[in-house]
């Protein structure tokens, strides 16, 4: 059986967060993803709208 290693870090690691932040990939990216986000929310948004709107249009209706 084989010991266990231990993992060794350096006198200045820190845990979680701490760190100072790190852009991970692109501007561009990230303002697309922002679009895309906002387009997806502002579509959802629009289906329950619409939604709301044709069951209270069909519960109006005389049956």
């Amino acid at each position: 059986m084989e010991p266990r290693r231990r993992t060794i870090w350096p006198p200045n690691a820190e845990a979680g967060f701490h760190g100072p932040a790190v852009p991970i990939g692109s501007h561009r990216l990230t303002r697309a993803v922002a679009a895309s986000l906002a387009l997806s929310a502002l579509s959802l948004c629009l289906v329950v709208a619409l939604t709301l709107a044709s069951a209270r249009l069909a519960l109006a209706l005389p049956g």
